[in-house]
């Protein structure tokens, strides 16, 4: 490994990694997109755009937009996925992989987040799509939650684990899966312990916040995502996972812009906004677990092997550093809030 700490207040990495990202389209796209390629050589870039990417073609397209929005002298490179529906054809997966840009398949489970109302309603309508993206090795990216409206908010995910994921893992033993934002002990102790293809990425909000953060003097939109914050014990459940060495966790901010008026709303939008200072956070967590030593494994390494790709080269340095973030940044035509905006942050990107 390349990490360095030079002092305890300076840290060299290799270049990382965002392997679950929302840039959105168009103007909004352009606005946020130069704060990913700032810290990130890659990101998984999210196919729940408004008609979602579900073919080659699609995917082909907005990854021409994404490249052609990328500002001179940033080199980035979006990792496309495709969004998987009840009738996603099976030779749809061959066309994907043989483009060499396109890296996996996103399973939104219907209504679970934000436009995901295309999504999946019954795994088993999927199947035969499965077993083509198990032959041709195409990781299956999931959204672990699950929609029954009988089940408490905070227990999506557990639920998902014993109806969903494990079924599904029995039947197709061999096929990828990435288990998204993971955000219980649930998930992380069901992820560190299962056998065969299967990783796990975490974000920054979940290492940093419990769901007191939401409610903290007030109700704060800002903090509300999905999956939602959980308690105390699953946020440390999650700090050991990512600062384990354990390979099957790494990097994912699952940074989802909105502007300031969908969230401050009397039905406001899941979805935190951390790509403008994601690194600096992961640093944050790292450190206050006393793990900086882990921060390059999960951010740099981890990922690009599940998926089977090369570790980037070159490196950047963070210093601890008290900096003051924006309150807003531009986002097409109006403004959005980042996480945290307003306040000062411990670490900075050089």
């Amino acid at each position: 490994m390349s990490t360095t700490i030079d002092t305890p207040h300076t840290l060299t990495i290799t270049r990382p990694d965002d392997w679950h990202l929302h840039l959105r389209d168009g103007a909004a796209m352009a606005s946020v997109l130069p704060h990913s390629a700032r810290q990130f050589a890659r990101a998984i870039v999210m196919p729940n755009l408004k008609p979602p990417v579900t073919t080659a073609l699609d995917a082909a397209a907005y990854r021409e937009r994404i490249l052609a929005a990328l500002p001179e002298g940033m080199r980035f490179e979006p990792l496309m996925t495709l969004y998987l529906t009840d009738n996603t054809d099976p030779d749809e997966i061959r066309r994907a992989q043989e483009t060499g840009f396109i890296h996996a398949v996103k399973l939104y489970p219907a209504g679970a987040t934000t436009n995901s109302a295309a999504g999946v309603t019954d795994l088993a309508k999927c199947y035969k799509t499965l077993e083509v993206m198990q032959e041709v090795d195409m990781p299956l990216l999931v959204h672990g939650e699950v929609t029954d409206p009988a089940i408490d908010i905070f227990d999506r995910e557990a639920v998902f684990i014993e109806r969903v994921m494990r079924p599904l893992r029995r039947d197709f033993p061999e096929l990828k899966i990435v288990f998204e934002h993971i955000t219980t002990k649930d998930a992380a102790q069901y992820v560190a312990e299962a056998e065969g293809p299967i990783a796990a990425t975490i974000t920054a909000h979940h290492l940093l916040y419990n769901r007191n953060e939401i409610f903290r003097g007030g109700v704060r939109p800002h903090y509300y995502c999905l999956p939602v914050l959980k308690r105390e014990e699953h946020r440390l459940a999650l700090v050991t996972a990512a600062t384990s060495g354990d390979e099957r966790f790494f990097l994912g901010t699952d940074s989802a812009p909105h502007a300031l008026g969908a969230k401050e709303t009397s039905c406001g939008c899941a979805g935190c906004y951390t790509a403008l200072h994601a690194i600096e956070m992961y640093t944050e967590a790292f450190a206050q677990a006393g793990a900086l030593d882990k921060l390059e494994g999960f951010a740099s390494q981890h990922g690009p092997a599940f998926y089977g790709l090369p570790v980037n080269e070159g490196t950047i340095t963070l210093q601890r550093e008290a900096w003051t973030l924006p309150e807003t940044v531009p986002f097409g035509e109006t403004q959005l809030a980042p996480l945290n905006g307003g306040e000062q942050l411990n670490w900075k990107m050089l």
